[in-house]
């Protein structure tokens, strides 16, 4: 027969500790604790009578995914699928969930195996990106639909709000390569103008041209910006956008 998970003093406050953090306490504490607990963990104690957090990891990804989509679906209504998807995905990125964790300090409560705690697995992108996921899905078998929506969409209206603000999510230069093969057959090809300013704070210029013809100009902190930029120009100036 396997052993149970016993929590030591220190852990359980730990484990208080996050539901104070994250403003959410659970009826069934049994669910947070496999959330945040690791495979890594689950091999290192075998005669445990324990689960890693993986199903629940697969779970807050759809949740996570629905409630962005019907709050975009009902607050968007002139966006187009497409569009729709691209701004979706911004938010539900990982780098978006990585940092939520880091917001939390999520890594401090992860039951991790010692191989990979020494290995630095509590900051680790991937295991911080799954974990939150989890959390997630843990919260929402916890609840309900309702309560897990507005966890979400209290914890990511930033997130939303920025995305749409600064159209984070349309990459212009796919956009626009895509038009011009369509139409011209060729690639947009991108031009370094100038850049001016001190090393640590650079402004660069860049053209983009089709057929010969500079179709628009933009300027950034990164090349990469300023080709954004461009790109987005010589959609306005072909009537795409």
């Amino acid at each position: 027969m396997k052993e149970e998970l016993v929590l030591t003093p220190e852990k359980k406050e730990k484990i208080q500790q996050l539901q104070r953090e994250i403003r959410y306490n659970f009826n069934d504490l049994s669910l947070l604790i496999k959330a945040l607990t690791h495979k890594s963990y689950v091999n290192e104690h075998k005669k445990l009578k324990i689960k890693d957090n993986e199903r629940l990891e697969f779970l807050g990804d759809s949740v996570l995914s629905l409630v962005i989509s019907e709050y975009l679906f009902l607050e968007f209504k002139d966006k187009r699928e497409g569009e729709l998807a691209k701004i979706r995905s911004s938010i539900v990125s990982s780098k978006t969930l990585c940092r939520k964790s880091k917001e939390i300090n999520l890594g401090e409560y992860i039951f991790l195996g010692k191989g990979e705690e020494a290995t630095g697995g509590r900051k680790r992108f991937s295991i911080l990106t799954n974990v939150y996921e989890a959390l997630i899905g843990a919260i929402f078998l916890d609840s309900d639909y309702n309560t897990i929506k507005k966890f979400i969409l209290n914890n990511f209206s930033e997130e939303i709000k920025d995305i749409i603000e600064k159209k984070n999510y349309i990459d212009y230069k796919s956009f626009l390569q895509e038009y011009t093969q369509a139409k011209y057959k060729e690639r947009p090809i991108y031009v370094l103008i100038k850049e001016e300013g001190p090393e640590h704070s650079k402004i660069f210029t860049v053209d983009v041209k089709i057929n010969n013809k500079t179709y628009g100009t933009g300027t950034g902190k990164t090349k990469k910006e300023a080709e954004q930029n461009a790109a987005e120009k010589a959609l306005v100036k072909l009537n795409i956008i």
